[in-house]
């Protein structure tokens, strides 16, 4: 093996390079993985504007991430050669939320490509306890098991159960998530987006019954809809303060606010409209190995269109001009993978 690699590294907003770094020396406890594919999200997708909290450039993104074990330890369960997700939060495993295995919100989560360098490189040393056999789905699959996981997470938080109605307020690719998982739960999902293009990707492709264009009377048609009860449970998923704000009015009687999405700053609601629904509020942060777990399942049972979810590819060298195209709406992108 060579001693040195390349990688992409974010050095500044909308500024990727092509730079050499020596491979990484696995650490106890850790195996190293050759990157294979690389999922990009609209997390790196924010980095790449300069919109993204809680980041420091410069970071060499990457999250969503499949690939193939190069070392492992003597006695692994893991062997060189075997095709591997890998589950990018890393948990310090001894806080309050990791005793009580809710290490997705650990209180020193560090997270691959966020808080610390990521995977969009050809060498990756990653805790062996992070890593997961891809059997029964292919590597492009196995890069998307992590966004899934983020929706399969929501709707396990929010308790969905069948017959029930289920709101996804933005249909990207976390919403995509959240409807796949939704519907699988039993949910009759509704999606709402100001883009055509994602709606009518949601009634094709993931079987959503409802798409409503957001815009004047969209309420009018929720309330025609549900019979003026509206929905059990509401997903945000837009990153938009002002949805986020609205979305408390979408809820009904006794149900569940999910807010997927995450904002910098805060956000504001009525109290009386909030008491007097009696409505559940929810954060929901990143998945659970369960989640991850949930994700494998339904991808080997056929339940997720993967197919049609990748809607663009190209090798990671070409990312800095392929970015560029990639986030604009005309693009159309549901999921890119970057090919190694």
């Amino acid at each position: 093996m060579t001693e040195t690699m390349r990688a992409i590294l974010c050095r500044n907003p909308r500024e990727l390079d092509i730079v050499e770094r020596p491979v990484p020396v696995r650490k106890p406890g850790e195996a190293l993985v050759r990157i294979r594919r690389i999922g990009v999200c609209g997390t790196d997708m924010h980095i790449y504007q300069g919109n993204q909290p809680y980041f420091a450039y410069p970071r060499v993104m990457g999250h969503e991430l499949s690939g193939e074990i190069a070392e492992v330890e003597k006695g692994s369960a893991l062997k060189a050669g075997d095709p591997v997700y890998i589950v990018p939060y890393l948990h310090c495993g001894h806080c309050i939320a990791c005793r009580a295995g809710k290490t997705n919100c650990c209180m020193s989560l560090k997270v691959l490509g966020v808080h610390i360098d990521g995977g969009m490189c050809e060498y990756l040393a990653v805790p062996e306890t992070n890593l997961f056999k891809a059997e029964g789905i292919t590597l492009d699959e196995a890069a998307m098991v992590e966004f899934l996981a983020i929706g399969a997470h929501a709707v396990a938080r929010a308790k969905v159960s069948r017959g029930e109605r289920a709101l996804v307020v933005g249909s990207g690719p976390i919403g995509v998530g959240v409807a796949i998982f939704a519907g699988l739960a039993g949910a009759e999902v509704t999606v709402i987006d100001s883009r055509a293009d994602r709606l009518n990707f949601a009634t094709q492709h993931l079987a959503v019954p409802q798409a409503i264009m957001l815009g004047e009377g969209d309420a009018g048609q929720m309330q025609t809809l549900t019979g003026g009860e509206f929905y059990t449970h509401v997903f945000d998923c837009t990153g938009s303060p002002k949805a986020m704000e609205r979305g408390f009015t979408l809820v009904a009687h006794g149900g569940t606010y999910v807010l997927v999405s995450i904002v910098q700053g805060n956000i504001s609601f009525s109290d009386p409209e909030f008491h007097k629904r009696e409505m559940t509020l929810l954060s929901s942060r990143n998945a659970t190995l369960t989640d991850f777990a949930t994700v494998m399942t339904a991808m080997r049972n056929g339940h997720v269109p993967t197919r049609v979810i990748k809607t663009h590819s190209a090798p990671l060298w070409e990312v800095a001009s392929k970015m560029p195209e990639w986030i604009t709406p005309e693009a159309g992108t549901v999921k890119a993978v970057l090919e190694l």
